[in-house]
Order: structure tokens, then sequence, then C-alpha cells
């Protein structure tokens, strides 16, 4: 109890990174609602469940690189876009360039009825580190 005393601010700082440690996974990250896949899960959901992968930066981003077979929706012009899927029952797998847009759409698309809704985790350069296909657009 005296080492707790005596080194207080020890004490407070290991709380404190302790704390946020643990908030992605009260956020809602990966631990908690499963909003977030690695790069080879979402390979795996794409190949074996039909699932769609949507990119959701702005046009000029997904012109400089994104991830093949994905189809340009800006996280603007999500809500309603027509480039979604109509069964809503199929994964849809949501990727920008560093996954917090991504995870922002993700919340639109289960409000609006998708419930296999996930993005990928860490983004377009998690999908270059995994060594997966980008293409760029001319």
């Amino acid at each position: 109890m005296k080492f707790l005393l005596d080194n207080w601010s020890l004490v407070l700082v290991a709380l404190a990174s302790g704390g946020l440690l643990l908030w992605p996974m009260i956020r809602g990250g990966v631990g908690a609602g499963g909003s977030a896949v690695a790069s080879t899960e979402a390979v795996r959901l794409i190949n074996r469940e039909k699932g769609v992968l949507i990119d959701v930066c702005e046009p000029a981003e997904y012109a400089a690189g994104h991830a093949v077979g994905a189809r340009n929706i800006p996280l603007a012009t999500l809500e309603g876009a027509k480039g979604l899927p109509a069964n809503k029952a199929l994964p849809v797998i949501v990727i920008c360039p560093s996954g917090q847009r991504a995870a922002r759409a993700v919340g639109q698309l289960r409000k609006a009825g998708y419930a296999n809704a996930v993005s990928v985790a860490g983004g377009t350069a998690a999908w270059r580190e995994a060594s997966l296909p980008i293409e760029k657009s001319s």
C-alpha cells in the first residue's frame, strides 16, 4: 500500500494507458462489435460469401489507388447510393485509406439494414501491407 501511495503518479499513468488500450473495444471496434475485419478476412468474405467491396474515399483518392474490384461510393453519397447491393443479407466490406471513414460508413449501412457490413481494419494501407492487389484508375 505504501508503494501505491508513494508512486501515485505511476499508478495513474498505468491506469490511463490501460484505458486507452481498451477504448477501441468500448467504442465498438474489432474486439467488441466485430465491425472491422483483417484484410485477409475481407478477401474470404468476397470470395466465399459473395461480399461486395465498397471504397468510401473521394474520387481523386480512389483514382490514385484502390483495392481491385472495389466500387467507389464516397461517404457523403453513401445514403441511398445505387451502387449498394439490393440484397441486404450479403456481406458489405467497406474500405478507405485509413479505416476511419469506413468505420463511419459501417454505422450508416447498419442503420440502413445491412447487418453484415464490416470495415477493413487499417484500410487500404493494411490491404497493401497484406500484398493484396491495388489498381489505379485512369
